[in-house]
C-alpha cells in the first residue's frame, strides 16, 4: 500500500502484527522537538556539527556497541539541523557478523515512495518514545512503556532517543530534544536498500528543499 498524505497524515505507519524484532533493515527518522535547529547548519552542502549534534552521533554507533543484535554504518546514517535518518540493521543474535538478505518482495511492507530527486515521501509513526523513557540499548545488508518488546526496533529506538536526551541534559542543561513519534520503513529489497542509501547520503545536499528545513515548509 503507497501513502496517502492525507489518509496517514495523523496514523501509525506500523504494519499490524508485523514482527519488529525481526531480522531485518529499517529506515528511521527523529525529528526534533518543534523542529528546532538543533544540531548544527549546512554550510556548502555540508553538515556542521555543533555539541549537541556530536552527541546524537555518538550515541547513535554507541547503540550498535549495547546492543548486540544491533548494526549501524557510517554510510547508512546522517544527523540534519534538525533531524536524523539512519539504517537500523537488526540481526540474529549469535549471527556474528551475517549479513541479513534484504531481497524478499513477500513481506508485506508498505511501499517506499521514492520520487524525482531520489525525494522519500516518509510517514508518521506515533509508537515512538518520547524524551523521558528509561535509558535501556551490533552483519549488516536489517522505561516508561514496559511492555516494549525487546530488542526490536522500538526499544532501540528508545533506548537512542534517552541516552541523548541524557546526555544534553547533563552536559548542556537542556531538555525538550525530540519528537514523540518516529517515521519508519521496512527495507525489502535492495533496490530499496540503495535508493535509501543514497537518499541518506546526500540529504545534506538537498537541504534547500528538505521538507524538515523550516524555510521550505
Amino acid at each position: 500500500m503507497k501513502f496517502d498524505p492525507q489518509k496517514h497524515q495523523r496514523t501509525s505507519t506500523r504494519m499490524q502484527g508485523y514482527d519488529y524484532s525481526s531480522a531485518g533493515a529499517y529506515f528511521i527518522t527523529l525529528v526534533t522537538h518543534q523542529r528546532d535547529m538543533l544540531f548544527g547548519e549546512i554550510e556548502n552542502g555540508v553538515m556542521k556539527l555543533n555539541r549537541h549534534g556530536q552527541i546524537v552521533h555518538e550515541e547513535w554507533f554507541r547503540s550498535a556497541e549495547i546492543r548486540k543484535e544491533i548494526r549501524l554504518y557510517e554510510e547508512e546514517f546522517v544527523v540534519m539541523p534538525n533531524h536524523i535518518h539512519g539504517i537500523v540493521w537488526i540481526v540474529d543474535v549469535g549471527a556474528d557478523g551475517i549479513r541479513p538478505i534484504v531481497n524478499d518482495d513477500s513481506v508485506g511492507a508498505t511501499d517506499i515512495n521514492v520520487g524525482v530527486d531520489d525525494k522519500i515521501v516518509e510517514t508518521d509513526d506515533n509508537v515512538g518514545a518520547d524524551d523521558n523513557v528509561v535509558v535501556g540499548a551490533d552483519g549488516r545488508p536489517p522505561l516508561r512503556m514496559p511492555s516494549r518488546k525487546p530488542r526490536s526496533l522500538g526499544s532501540f529506538v528508545a533506548g537512542f532517543k534517552s541516552s541523548v536526551t541524557k546526555r544534553i541534559r547533563d552536559e548542556l542543561n537542556e531538555t525538550g530534544i525530540w519528537q514523540r513519534n518516529y517515521h519508519d520503513r521496512i527495507i525489502r529489497n535492495d533496490r530499496e536498500l540503495d535508493a535509501i542509501r543514497k537518499y541518506i547520503q546526500v540529504n545534506p545536499l538537498n537541504w534547500e528543499k528538505d521538507e524538515e528545513n523550516p524555510i521550505t515548509r
